[in-house]
C-alpha cells in the first residue's frame, strides 16, 4: 500500500511539474552551457536508465541494476543545473518532472541508499542523504515555484531531526550521526552542515521558528567541536571523542551556505561576516596548489554552488574565478573526446584514471553542475540550494 501511495504521489508531482512543458527561450548562451550540455548528453547516453540511472560506465562486476541514493540525487541536481543555464535546449520540465518523481522509488519514512521494494530491497538511511536530497526538492521549489515540492523537502528534513544525537555523556555532546543503525559511531560534519542549511532553507519558506533553532543548533555545533579554522572542518568526532581530522571541500561548503542563509533569516550580520570570513579561509586552503583538483569532483560541486550563493549575498569575483580555472582544467585534462565521459581517480578528483575507474554518474553529474553553475547569471545565484 505504501508503494502505492507514493507512486501516486510521484504521479501527481510530474504532472505538477511538467504544466507547460516547453524548454525556456534562449538566452545569450555562455560557453560553459555548451560544455555543460556536452557533458549532460554523455550522461544520459551512457548511464541513463529511464527513469533512473546506474552507477558506472561500463557497468562493473557486482553493480547493482541502479544506482544508489546519492548519484541518483546529483544527477537530478545536473538537471535542475543545466535547465537553469541561459541558453539551455537539453532539459526541460518533463527533464525535472522525472527527476523528482524518481525519488520516490528511494522513499520509505526517509530517504534510503537504495531502491526500495518492488524495485530493490532498500538499503540503510543515511542522514546525509536526507539533508542533499531535500535541498534538491528547496531548489526545484526555487526553480519552478511548484509547492508540492516543499513537503518532500519536510520529509527529509524530518529524517535529519532523527539524526541528532542526544547523548549528554560524550565528548561534545550533540551532532548529527551518520546512518540510521546501531552501527553508527560518530557525529560527522557534513551532515551536520548539510542539515543546518537544509533548516534554514525551509525556515525562509515556511516561518516556522522550530526549523531555525534546529539551524542554529547544528550550525553552532560544528562550529563548536570541528571547526579547525574558518572555512575547514574536520570530517567526524566519535562517540569517544577522537577526531577524524580529514579536510574536505564540501564541508566548508556546507557552513558557508549554512551562514549565508541564517543571515537572511535573522538579519544578523554574525553570520554574514562569518560566511565572508568562511569563504576566505576555505579558498586560502584549497586553492593552493593541487588541492583542489585533488578533491573529489562532486564535493567541489557543492563548494561552488554554495560560494555563488553567497555571492547574491556579498559579491566578490574570487568565487567564480577560482572555478572557472578549476574547471577549464577539468574540461582539457579529465574528458574522454570519444564519450564526452569524465575520468577521475578512484577519490573522484584528480589525473583520470581510465584504465582502473570507470566512468560513474556521481562525477559525471559533478561536472555538469560546475559548469552549468558557471554558465547561471549572477542574479539566479539566491536560489541555488
Amino acid at each position: 500500500m505504501r508503494h502505492v501511495i507514493r507512486l501516486a504521489t510521484t504521479a501527481a508531482l510530474s504532472a505538477a511539474l511538467v504544466g507547460s512543458a516547453g524548454i525556456l527561450p534562449a538566452q545569450a548562451t555562455s560557453p560553459w552551457t555548451g560544455r555543460a550540455t556536452s557533458a549532460y548528453r554523455s550522461l544520459q547516453q551512457h548511464l541513463y536508465l529511464d527513469p533512473l540511472y546506474q552507477e558506472d560506465y561500463p557497468r562493473q562486476a557486482g553493480d547493482n541494476t541502479y544506482s544508489y541514493l546519492w548519484p541518483y540525487r546529483e544527477a537530478t541536481t545536473a538537471t535542475l543545473s543545466l535547465h537553469e543555464a541561459p541558453g539551455n535546449r537539453a532539459v526541460d520540465r518533463r527533464d525535472l518532472a522525472t527527476r523528482f518523481a524518481g525519488f520516490g522509488s528511494y522513499f520509505s519514512s526517509g530517504y534510503h541508499s537504495y531502491v526500495v521494494p518492488p524495485l530493490g530491497a532498500g538499503g540503510d538511511l543515511f542522514y546525509d542523504d536526507n539533508a542533499i536530497v531535500g535541498l534538491e526538492f528547496v531548489r526545484g521549489f526555487h526553480a519552478t515555484g511548484d509547492k508540492k515540492l516543499i513537503p518532500h523537502a519536510v520529509d527529509a528534513l524530518d529524517a535529519v531531526r532523527r539524526g541528532w544525537d542526544t547523548d549528554m555523556s560524550r565528548p561534545c555532546p550533540g551532532g548529527e550521526k551518520w546512518v540510521e543503525s546501531d552501527s553508527n559511531t560518530f557525529r560527522a560534519a557534513n551532515v551536520t552542515g548539510l542539515g543546518a542549511q537544509l533548516a534554514a532553507h525551509l525556515y525562509l519558506i515556511r516561518h516556522r521558528r522550530a526549523d531555525l533553532d534546529f539551524a542554529r543548533k547544528l550550525f553552532a555545533w560544528n562550529q563548536r567541536c570541528l571547526r579547525q579554522s574558518p572555512g575547514l572542518y574536520w570530517n567526524d568526532i566519535s562517540y569517544e571523542g577522537v577526531v577524524n581530522k580529514t579536510l574536505w571541500t564540501y564541508n566548508s561548503g556546507a557552513m558557508i551556505a549554512s551562514a549565508t542563509l541564517l543571515y537572511r533569516a535573522t538579519h544578523d550580520r554574525f553570520y554574514l561576516h562569518d560566511a565572508v570570513a568562511e569563504a576566505k579561509g576555505a579558498l586560502d586552503y584549497w586553492t593552493a596548489g593541487d588541492r583542489l583538483y585533488q578533491q573529489p569532483a562532486i564535493f567541489n560541486a557543492y563548494l561552488l554552488n554554495d560560494l555563488l550563493l553567497l555571492d547574491a549575498q556579498a559579491p566578490n569575483r574570487r568565487y567564480r574565478a577560482a572555478f572557472e580555472k578549476y574547471a577549464a582544467r577539468v574540461w582539457a585534462d579529465n574528458r574522454d573526446p570519444a564519450t564526452g565521459l569524465f575520468h577521475f581517480q578512484v577519490s573522484g578528483g584528480g589525473t583520470p584514471d581510465p584504465e582502473h575507474v570507470p566512468a560513474q554518474t556521481l562525477e559525471q553529474s559533478a561536472v555538469v553542475q560546475i559548469f552549468a553553475a558557471l554558465a547561471w547569471n549572477r542574479r539566479d545565484y539566491w536560489r541555488i540550494a
